[in-house]
């Protein structure tokens, strides 16, 4: 049963970011007229990826992130990779395209591609520290760009958490992680894991680097003393 209800509930953790990171952008109308050029290369750069695939057959097994085979490159480009078929490939690009866009209007450009460079790279290392090894040795998670892209999704929803005072927004925000460890515990998905530590990861940039979002506050005026 876990396994037919695996793709509807990733689905709907996708939402419950999209809907977070909706509620921001909105809040700032004027966000919406900014082309987020780092997002549209974040996407160009996953279309290549799967060009090179469809071109090249040995595509996969060179750029995988599979822990048996050698290579430095591989944590970087297993991202570019997918191995969903046509329909989870469809998926991964349309969510990272919809995902990097919003979290570029919130962020800033830097912090978006550094937050989803965490994404890639961070889990893996944070399941090793914690005793986690299911997660790494699965096979599905030798490649794809779905983990980094939700990353990314649970550190806005983060910064919603911290910059609304609305109770309705408020548990739209803790939704997010919460259901990524329902699911994590109820059906082993990943997707909720990675959910969880971008949440708190996004919590910690939030709190201690306000200033280096892009979305700020209007700041206080500085007046000359004396």
């Amino acid at each position: 049963m876990s396994a037919i209800l695996y793709n509807p509930a990733t689905a709907a953790l996708f939402v419950l970011m999209f809907v977070s990171a909706r509620t921001l952008v909105d809040a700032e109308a004027k966000r919406w007229s900014r082309i987020p050029w780092a997002a549209i290369a974040l996407t160009v750069a996953a279309i290549t990826g799967v060009l090179v695939q469809l071109l090249w057959s040995g595509a996969m097994d060179h750029f995988d992130s599979d822990p048996s085979k050698s290579g430095w490159w591989r944590p970087v480009t297993s991202v570019f990779m997918q191995n969903g078929g046509v329909t989870g490939t469809l998926w991964n690009l349309a969510t990272l395209a919809i995902m990097a866009a919003l979290a570029e209007w919130i962020w800033g450009a830097p912090l978006m591609l550094a937050l989803f460079a965490a994404g890639a790279l961070l889990p893996s290392h944070v399941d090793a520290l914690v005793g986690i090894t299911s997660v790494s040795s699965a096979p599905r998670n030798f490649a794809g760009s779905s983990a980094a892209t939700y990353f990314l999704g649970a550190t806005v929803t983060a910064v919603l958490l911290l910059r609304t005072h609305a109770a309705r927004e408020r548990l739209l925000a803790l939704a997010a992680p919460t259901l990524g460890l329902i699911l994590w515990f109820a059906q082993d998905n990943a997707h909720g894991l990675v959910v969880v530590y971008g949440f708190v990861l996004g919590l910690a940039v939030a709190l201690c680097g306000r200033a280096a979002l892009s979305m700020r506050r209007v700041p206080v005026d500085r007046r000359e003393a004396g």
